[in-house]
């Protein structure tokens, strides 16, 4: 297969949209969000029936997420393992992570000897979409094909801030968890925001909006250890439904020129607190220099709109049973 060949993550997730946009109707979201784990089977038989994917399960997978592995024997038979005690938000975007390693890369793990029987992917390259290469592609086929922007952006136009209960209802709308929704809407929004994920007073992973970035607003995380400030509600553990629905900040409390609104949540579950920044005013807009940045956007590149294909005539196609 030459590299035009290779299939595109936007591509494929759109062409898979715009099947179920046909079969469901564009308001097929609210009813409900998309069952991937039946799509995968499904959708699997129609395009490869000599090689689909036969089994997902839950497994103790330690230090990985999610998996994607196939048989000894040849045609090759692929299942998908997820991690046990996973929340069903979580689930759901690891499953459409490792679907799309079955759409887009089972012929080089199929073919490289360095995957030896399948690929396994860290919490990293699902949950803070912050992985490179087949991994980055595989979150942009999970993403796309969970939360199309076509929904996306009417349910939440771009110029708008949110607050956590407008996000939830999102997350619960596409069956994903709360952090996937806001990297959805991060990527995006017309807004100055920002996204920290922390514990115990110091942030895991951050994640801005291109307006932000470009404004020069983000905090790295990367190979270092960032400290969260002393007024974050987070570093104080004040958790209430003021913090949840926002705090005004001066611009001291988090050392960036302008005041800022600041909301936490706390997850007893995963012993994490989440919380979302936005900038207020405008600021003066330049380019950061910056090779080492997290992937705090993705670039839109417009794939075309792939043929409909006919659908084989199921009536629970993409939809929960």
């Amino acid at each position: 297969m030459t590299e035009a060949d290779r299939p595109r993550p936007l591509k494929e997730a759109n062409r898979l949209t715009q099947l179920l946009d046909a079969y469901h109707g564009t308001d097929r979201f609210d009813r409900h969000p998309v069952d991937i784990q039946f799509l995968a089977l499904e959708y699997s038989k129609q395009i490869a029936p000599q090689s689909p994917i036969v089994t997902v399960e839950e497994r103790n997978l330690k230090g990985c997420m999610g998996a994607l592995v196939y048989s000894e024997t040849k045609p090759r038979q692929w299942g998908i393992a997820y991690h046990k005690n996973q929340s069903p938000g979580r689930k759901a975007f690891t499953l459409g992570h490792e679907f799309g390693h079955y759409i887009l890369h089972r012929n080089l793990i199929e073919s490289d000897e360095q995957y030896n029987g399948g690929l396994y992917c860290n919490e990293e390259s699902i949950l803070q979409r912050n992985g490179k290469g087949i991994e980055k592609e595989a979150d942009e086929f999970a993403a796309t094909l969970l939360m199309p922007f076509h929904d996306f952006r009417r349910q939440l136009p771009a110029n708008e801030r949110p607050d956590f209960q407008r996000l939830s209802a999102l997350a619960k709308r596409y069956g994903v968890s709360l952090t996937a929704a806001i990297l959805r809407w991060l990527e995006y929004t017309e807004t100055r925001a920002m996204m920290v994920v922390s514990n115990e007073g110091y942030a895991l992973w951050a994640r801005s909006s291109g307006p932000a970035i470009k404004s020069g607003r983000f905090i790295r995380t990367k190979e270092t250890v960032f400290e969260l400030p002393a007024a974050a509600s987070a570093k104080r553990r004040l958790f209430t439904e003021g913090t949840k629905t926002g705090l005004v900040q001066p611009a001291e409390a988090w050392g960036f020129p302008e005041g800022l609104v600041e909301m936490c949540i706390r997850s007893d579950r995963y012993d994490q607190e989440i919380t979302l920044i936005h900038f207020e005013g405008s600021a003066p807009v330049f380019v950061r220099e910056e090779t080492d940045l997290e992937d705090t956007y993705d670039r839109f590149v417009n794939n075309g709109q792939a043929p409909v294909m006919p659908l084989r005539q199921h009536r629970g196609f993409g939809s929960r049973r």
